[in-house]
């Protein structure tokens, strides 16, 4: 790559100052309003019950393109693009009543009975609202990580420099929020089994989930400086990448789950730890470091991975508050329809009032006359930031979740595991769980094709339809790799 070619990409995504929470909210309105369409074209036409190559098509145009759409050409008008995904998906719902799958009633004759059945219900039952949530945030990261790099998408969409919020920067913290939703999995499961883990077990169970992580981001250091890669070096340092901050965050959460016997709150966990740090940063000479600092050794070169990764650990400990309350069935639920509606009320509710918290205490850092008078910024991964990533992502999950109750009832009244089993299929999109599944090797596959398009084309002179020829193509190539893997059963385990 010549040097000046270098420098010219180099000042493409950098000192960007971003756009709106509003636009940025109308923008990734359109990964539920379009799981909504897929999600009545399932209920009242059982379209993608047999899932052929049409099928596959209307899926990954949902899912896939209406999601690149909004990130490019209709960059401008994002709420033209929900109004034309929600207009056939309301009228279809209210004009044509669901398909009955019919439920498979479990006959409860005393309480014996109804704890056998209960039996028979996963306690942590396979939840389709969040492999749709996962799902379309993944989507959304590999078109970003590609798209940005061209003129169809919006510089006030790309990584702001110091203060402001972009699309980019809410992705980020998504993709760490969501990973700390299903790293709650695992506690839950020592939970229900009552195991308890210690330390030294759970510190070394860590190390080996972060080994393949840190290999990743060496391999990345090494191959960005190896091929003069261009790169954004105050993103998170001269060798510091996203890797990195990835791999470190398993140990650093097996150790606050030893302060989880004082405060048996991740929650309360996460916004302790990002108040402290944001302390830090105000009342120390931290923030002046990390911004504006000389680059002269190992620690001042990679200033801002180092210190937003405490950012970013009270975000992941924020999406394992989420996951504890999310992923589990009730224990207390009892084995019928009435009680399943009420439990899946709870949730809602629970959900709401967490996007309701977080969203107020966003509106108290950021407010100049009855707050902190704080502003966002995804370098530092400050409060603010932290309180805006928990309170987006909380108001997302509500939405999936608000699909299925409504659109798919039958999946959390189900009686048995089997049909529960059967519904959960049913409301779950092919693609969106193919992105799942696979999640962080298909973000690999993505970096490496993000990589290779940025070696091979100057990305920069191309005008708007071939940088839409070359996006469409690439979306395909990782689609149909995700799917293949999924339909093979194939979990690709980093």
């Amino acid at each position: 790559m010549a040097q000046s070619y270098k420098a010219l990409k180099e000042d493409f995504v950098s000192n960007l100052t971003g756009g709106s929470v509003s636009e940025i909210n109308s923008v990734t309105a359109v990964a539920p309003a379009a799981v909504f369409l897929w999600s009545v074209l399932q209920s009242r036409q059982k379209f993608f019950v047999r899932y052929g190559g049409q099928a596959f098509a209307v899926d990954f145009l949902l899912n896939v393109v209406a999601i690149l759409l909004a990130t490019t050409l209709y960059s401008e008008a994002p709420a033209v693009l929900n109004v034309l995904l929600l207009t056939p998906a309301v009228v279809l719902y209210a004009s044509q009543s669901a398909r009955s799958s019919h439920l498979r009633a479990v006959n409860v004759n005393g309480k014996r009975a109804e704890k056998s059945a209960l039996d028979k219900l996963n306690l942590l039952p396979v939840r389709p609202f969040i492999t749709a949530y996962r799902g379309s945030m993944m989507i959304i990261t590999c078109i970003a990580i590609i798209a940005v790099d061209f003129k169809v998408f919006p510089r006030r969409f790309a990584k702001v420099e110091n203060w402001g919020t972009s699309l980019m920067d809410i992705g980020v913290g998504s993709f760490v929020f969501s990973a700390g939703v299903v790293a709650a999995r695992p506690i839950l499961k020592d939970q229900l089994a009552g195991r308890s883990l210690g330390f030294a077990t759970r510190l070394y169970g860590s190390a080996r989930h972060s080994l393949p992580l840190l290999a990743l981001g060496m391999i990345r250091l090494y191959s960005v400086k190896g091929l003069d890669y261009a790169e954004h070096v105050s993103e998170y340092g001269v060798h510091w990448n996203f890797f990195f901050t990835l791999a470190l965050l398993p140990p650093f959460v097996a150790g606050f789950q030893s302060f989880f016997k004082l405060i048996p709150s991740y929650a309360v966990l996460a916004l302790l730890l990002g108040s402290a740090y944001q302390a830090l940063l105000e009342l120390t000479t931290l923030k002046g470091y990390v911004l504006t600092a000389p680059r002269t050794d190992i620690l001042s070169k990679n200033r801002e991975g180092i210190s937003s990764f405490f950012g970013y650990l009270a975000i992941f400990l924020a999406g394992q508050a989420t996951g504890l309350y999310v992923l589990p069935r009730s224990l207390q639920k009892t084995n019928s329809s009435g009680s399943a509606a009420t439990e899946r009320r709870r949730l809602l509710v629970r959900l709401a009032s967490w996007s309701l918290v977080w969203s107020c205490l966003l509106a108290f850092t950021l407010s100049y006359n009855y707050g902190l008078a704080l502003r966002v910024s995804r370098r530092l991964a400050n409060l603010p930031y932290v309180l805006w990533v928990c309170a987006f992502n909380c108001t997302q999950i509500l939405a999936f979740c608000l699909i299925e109750t409504f659109v798919f009832p039958n999946v959390h009244k189900a009686m048995d595991g089997a049909t529960e089993k059967r519904e959960a299929d049913l409301a779950t999109s092919h693609v969106l769980q193919s992105y799942n599944r696979n999640g962080l090797a298909i973000f690999l596959l993505a970096n490496l094709m993000t990589g290779l398009i940025n070696l091979t084309v100057k990305t920069i002179d191309v005008d708007s339809g071939t940088a839409m020829a070359i996006l469409l193509g690439y979306a395909v190539v990782v689609t149909t790799v995700a799917i293949t893997l999924d339909a093979n059963g194939i979990s690709v385990k980093i």
